[in-house]
């Protein structure tokens, strides 16, 4: 998997359908809502950015952020996640990344953040990688990890 095959675009009257049709792995299902939550919720909150995740032209992934701050004083990635079909690939690694840099862009943040429940070692492992920091921030079931720009 290369940089070059992943694309995110911010969600449109092209692309949101689809993004409602994918689905995480059942092992998942707890840990996030599903995308048609999501897209309704940034239609009542403006401050939140739905992207669609693209593997050449494919739609694979969704993503969120929100482009005011929040708590620890930085700017929160509310969803991220690829279809079941196209995990353990790299496609959410690369397209985190391309959020974080999309997210420098547009908000010059000094902190990013994004929570998860505990027992999901896979956003776990995905965050530490990319240079996110446990600093022991809980907020209710979710722990909270810190990116420091």
């Amino acid at each position: 998997m290369t940089q070059n095959q992943v694309k995110i675009a911010e969600l449109n009257a092209e692309n949101w359908y689809e993004c409602c049709f994918l689905e995480v792995a059942d092992d998942q299902m707890s840990h996030i809502e599903p995308n048609a939550v999501s897209i309704a919720q940034s239609k009542f909150e403006p401050s939140l950015k739905p992207y669609a995740i693209f593997l050449e032209d494919k739609t694979v992934g969704f993503l969120m952020f929100n482009s005011m701050e929040e708590e620890l004083d930085g700017y929160w990635i509310y969803r991220i996640m690829i279809d079941k079909n196209y995990q353990q690939k790299g496609i959410g690694k690369i397209a985190t990344q391309l959020m974080i840099d999309e997210m420098k862009t547009l908000l010059n943040p000094k902190v990013i953040v994004v929570g998860y429940h505990p027992e999901n070692k896979g956003a776990h492992q995905l965050y530490e990688s990319l240079g996110f920091v446990d600093k022991g921030d809980r907020f209710g079931k979710e722990m909270a990890v810190v990116l420091e720009i």
